[in-house]
């Protein structure tokens, strides 16, 4: 699969974007940013993976780390509702990848 027509993919490196041109704590800024990133990566990682298995263990976890983005923008001092919509919807994506059958 190409990383250029993989929808989930794209949509996490420009949810990546947008956490990085957010204005945060310093703590909160770094962790958002290493969760954000964590999401393309394991995308990325397993959309490479040969089996379905190993490649849902990895969506799995980029699903994970987006949870940890939510939260994080939930303790942001200044909520931004455009991000946190970013957000729904790239859940939305993750949870068809790591749920196919539903």
């Amino acid at each position: 699969m190409s990383l250029k027509t993989f929808r989930s993919y794209q949509l996490a490196v420009a949810f990546h974007r947008s956490c990085s041109a957010m204005t945060l704590p310093a703590y909160l800024r770094d962790q958002l940013l290493r969760a954000s990133s964590s999401v393309a990566l394991n995308l990325a990682e397993g959309s490479a993976k040969p089996s379905r298995k190993d490649q849902l263990r990895f969506y799995a976890i980029a699903f994970a780390s987006l949870r940890e983005c939510q939260a994080a923008l939930d303790l942001a001092p200044k909520p931004s509702p455009t991000l946190k919509a970013q957000a729904d919807a790239l859940g939305a994506c993750l949870y068809r990848l790591c749920h196919p059958r539903l």
